[in-house]
Parts: structure tokens; sequence; C-alpha cells
């Protein structure tokens, strides 16, 4: 690796450290001519994965929309930013993992609620309400049934 100071194609490497998504990772270097240090990170390298809006449109995937809409779910609720940080690298995870370049926003609403479903009940009701669109209360009652027929199946093979 080329040194950042005196651009030696020297370096050796004194720490190496993976973050906690193991996505990247954290190298410390030091440069064998000057003996600088300093820092790389080293990250896979993916092809952009488009998301199909409903509309036909496409965009590039972008965890940070995610995130939003997934707080906009867990407003006023017990849920931590950490536990949603989670959400969000699962669901990146699962995306870019597809090895599809395209993938629908129905797709990723679908795991959106399945993380939320695991988390929180009201969360994921509020998320299902806007992604599904409910058009009354009928079909609000019968996502919440199915919810509680869900929650029961676990709860017994658990027993």
């Amino acid at each position: 690796m080329k040194c950042i100071y005196c651009g030696c194609m020297d370096s050796k490497v004194v720490d190496s450290r993976q973050n906690e998504e193991g996505t990247s990772i954290r190298r410390r270097r030091e440069c064998e001519s000057c003996g600088k240090r300093f820092t790389t990170y080293e990250t896979i390298e993916s092809t952009p994965v488009l998301v199909i809006k409903k509309d036909g449109s496409r965009q590039t995937f972008d965890p940070g929309k995610v995130k939003i809409g997934i707080m906009k779910a867990c407003e006023k609720r017990p849920i931590s930013m950490t536990a949603i940080d989670k959400m969000v690298t699962e669901i990146q995870r699962k995306v870019l993992n597809s090895l599809e370049q395209e993938v629908s926003s129905k797709y990723i609403g679908e795991l959106v609620m399945e993380q939320l479903r695991d988390v929180d009940d009201v969360a994921y009701v509020r998320y299902a309400s806007v992604h599904r669109q409910f058009k009354d209360i009928n079909t609000l009652l019968n996502e919440i049934e199915e919810l509680v027929k869900l929650k029961d199946q676990l709860s017994d093979k658990k027993k």
C-alpha cells in the first residue's frame, strides 16, 4: 500500500479490525520508509442494486431510506437506535446477497415487515398499514389477526 506521506510502496500492517457488521476491515499501517502511520479500509466491492418503484421507475438502493421508514414506524415505541440499525443492516445484507441487480420496493417492504414483526407488534402494524395500503379498518383487523396467529404458532413451538 502506497504511503500517503512519502509515496513509498512498502508498508506493514500494524493492526487489523473488522467492523461490527463484518462489512469492512480497518487496517493501521506503518510506512517502512518514513515510519509514519496511516489507516486504510477494505470493503467488498459490490454492484449497485436498483429498486423498482411502484410506478416502474428505478433508483439505487438506499439503506438510509429504509432506516427512515423504520424510524417512522418505531416512533414513540421503546426501540433503541441500535435495534433499528441492526434491522437496517440485516435488510441491506439480504438485498445485497440476493444477487439480483434489481429488486422491487415491495420486496424491500416485506423484508422491513419481517424485521419489525420480530421486534415490535405496533411498529409492524404501523409499517404494514402504509406498505400494504390498507383501505379500511377490516383490512387492518385482518392483518392484526394474522399477526396474532403467527405469534401464537411461534409460542406453541417454543413450549
